[in-house]
């Protein structure tokens, strides 16, 4: 049976891009029900509960395409860049060229995440039950400085600042690559823009069913490129200029 999937509603997004967030409850799929899953990697789970989380988000994935508009979910795939940011692409071989939005995918506390985001911006969402505490000694490795010391202060809003780091990290498409104590959350604000490596970022903050969720984005590429994109470019640039040119062969016409 599929699982019912909550839309999430972010505070105040009247100058955004377009953008869509689901959730729904971790199950049990099966992986053929579950088009946008690769059989190798989920093989590669060690634990139920990882395989589990994996399904229920490609299934949720796949669930929020449907509702963007895309019909064709069999001829996408879900691809990582060398950090594992995820992307869809095309499967080689379609010859498409129609922008997908970007995508980020998240898992907590029996849950699965996915935000969609218009295409040349990147997004990324995360959520973790509000009374789920962190370690003092784990606080050190997210926060620094004054930022540090307001979060011992308010140990409240510690996993607030945890999941919106965490946003911050996969809209940037770094992963723990980028520090999360280079990430400065301003405490307290649901809504707030932040700078990081000379990068603007919108950071929305809010309560849903007792979960905090956090979903950050910024301008910018979330695919990633293929050979097959770069010909299409190429192609349609030539056509453009008017300059002859061919692919793959050579060919004539014969108009008598």
């Amino acid at each position: 049976m599929q699982p019912k999937v909550e839309m999430l509603t972010p505070p105040q997004l009247p100058d955004a891009p377009v953008i869509a967030c689901y959730r729904c409850e971790v199950q049990d799929f099966a992986l053929e029900d579950v088009v946008l899953a690769n059989a190798d990697e989920v093989s590669s789970f060690v634990t139920d509960k990882r395989r589990m989380e994996h399904l229920s988000g490609r299934w949720l994935l796949q669930y929020s395409l449907i509702q963007w508009g895309i019909e064709s979910i069999e001829e996408i795939e879900v691809r990582r860049n060398e950090l594992r940011a995820p992307s869809l692409e095309f499967i080689h071989g379609m010859w498409r060229n129609e922008s997908l939005p970007s995508i980020s995918i998240g898992h907590g506390n029996g849950w699965a995440y996915v935000a969609l985001i218009e295409s040349n911006w990147t997004i990324g969402i995360d959520a973790e039950p509000s009374d789920r505490g962190i370690a003092d000694n784990a606080l050190d490795l997210m926060a620094s400085g004054d930022e540090l010391q307001q979060i011992r202060e308010n140990p409240e809003m510690a996993i607030r600042s945890w999941t919106a780091k965490e946003s911050v990290q996969k809209a940037m498409r770094m992963g723990m690559k980028l520090n999360p104590r280079e990430i400065e959350i301003p405490i307290g604000k649901e809504i707030c823009d932040i700078s990081i490596e000379k990068s603007i970022l919108q950071l929305r903050n809010w309560m849903h069913n007792e979960v905090h969720i956090s979903l950050a984005w910024l301008r910018g590429n979330g695919q990633i490129r293929s050979e097959e994109d770069e010909l299409l470019d190429a192609t349609r640039e030539a056509m453009s200029s008017g300059q002859e040119w061919q692919i793959g062969c050579n060919s004539t016409r014969n108009n008598s």
